[in-house]
């Protein structure tokens, strides 16, 4: 495992994080805690010492399961991080009171690196306003949480302007990947961040699975490289390449994932890839970018929808009947779905589209998808 500074706090971080969105799941879709649990602390002794999850992962199991793989000496082991979900804050008694919730389900009395939550322009105003930093100040004098920092889903003058607003941030994460370089944060708010001493975690580095299994006109370009490796890897080598990155979060969900990233983290430093190497990456980028209709990564930040269609399913079966060229086969299975989750039970209130880091507008493509699917 490879470590670098994380920033101005006294501890090396392993390029790899562990990631507690996408945890391995049985078939009633409930956490395989044995295998969840098994796969963590395989992680931790194999080097990873950052655990990132978060109150609403896996409908706000996944920091239960993360305090249980913890015991048996395991906390002691990493830096725990979780986030505060801004959109349950109405008041200032809420930072209290959903911390001290976060603490109990992790089992633990400090979180070590606790951040504010996919802040965007409104919220940021919202717990700015109610006074969060002086809050999180008392929160770190009193021990319960080691230092604070922010996840990102915006545009970049919003990132510039939260990253400027305090002295005390103690780092940022942001969505950034090969085909991510001008959007949200972006590669100037990933330079911006390390300007200013702030160590930046990644997440989705693989837009959540989307870039592991490639479509043919990708693949091509992969198997041209000298040095082969799976696109996962491709994927992580790309991010490791930059000396701005501090760590890598990956939600691996087998046994075979975690194996494949502990390996790649093994091998990870700044300056990787080649140049060779980074432009065969640029031309898969382009052919994507040409490929991929909707830019949806499966966050689920927009659920639940109220009227109880499955957003991020509905898009992803667009996406793959398009770049995989599987219209058929995605035809049936949306035929097959329950009717109240299809596009069609839509009803354009818009609730989710706010919510939505990308910015899709989803009631619209709903109905798109509904004709070319459904038809």
């Amino acid at each position: 495992m490879q470590y670098r500074k994380f920033g101005k706090l006294d501890w090396d971080a392993s390029v790899l994080g562990f990631g507690c969105m996408r945890l391995p799941l049985r078939p009633d879709g409930e956490i395989d805690e044995p295998e969840a649990i098994r796969q963590i602390r395989h992680a931790v002794d194999h080097g990873v010492n950052y655990v990132d999850t978060a109150y609403g992962y896996h409908g706000g199991k996944s920091e239960i399961l993360v305090g249980r793989a913890l015991k048996d000496g395991y906390r002691d082991k990493v830096h725990l991080a979780t986030k505060l979900p801004v959109w349950h804050v109405k008041t200032a008694a809420d930072f209290d009171r959903l911390l001290n919730e976060q603490l109990g389900k992790l089992q633990t009395e400090r979180i070590d690196l606790y951040l504010l939550h996919s802040l965007r322009a409104e919220p940021w105003k919202l717990v700015s306003d109610l006074g969060v930093l002086r809050w999180a100040e008392k929160a770190m004098a009193d021990g319960r949480i080691g230092c604070l920092g922010f996840s990102f889903h915006d545009e970049l003058p919003v990132f510039k302007q939260i990253v400027d607003a305090w002295d005390g941030w103690a780092f940022c994460q942001i969505m950034y990947n090969y085909l991510f370089g001008k959007k949200q944060a972006g590669t100037e708010g990933l330079e911006y961040a390390a300007r200013r001493g702030l160590p930046v975690v990644i997440m989705e580095p693989l837009m959540g699975g989307n870039l592991v299994n490639p479509p043919e006109a990708i693949q091509g370009i992969w198997d041209r490289a000298p040095r082969k490796r799976s696109p996962a890897v491709w994927a992580l080598e790309w991010l490791w390449n930059r000396p701005e990155v501090a760590v890598v979060l990956s939600g691996m969900n087998s046994m075979e994932q975690v194996e494949e990233n502990l390996a790649a983290a093994d091998r990870a430093h700044a300056g990787c890839l080649t140049g060779e190497e980074l432009s065969i990456v640029a031309e898969v980028r382009d052919v994507y970018e040409k490929l991929r209709p909707i830019p949806c990564t499966g966050c689920k930040y927009c659920m639940p929808c109220p009227n109880g269609v499955n957003i991020p399913r509905n898009l992803e079966r667009y996406n793959t009947a398009v770049m995989y060229n599987r219209m058929a086969r995605e035809k049936d299975a949306y035929r097959k779905s329950k009717p109240e989750e299809r596009a069609d039970a839509c009803i354009a209130c818009r609730e989710c589209e706010p919510k939505c880091p990308q910015k899709i507008r989803i009631s619209e493509w709903m109905a798109c998808l509904d004709k070319e699917l459904g038809a």
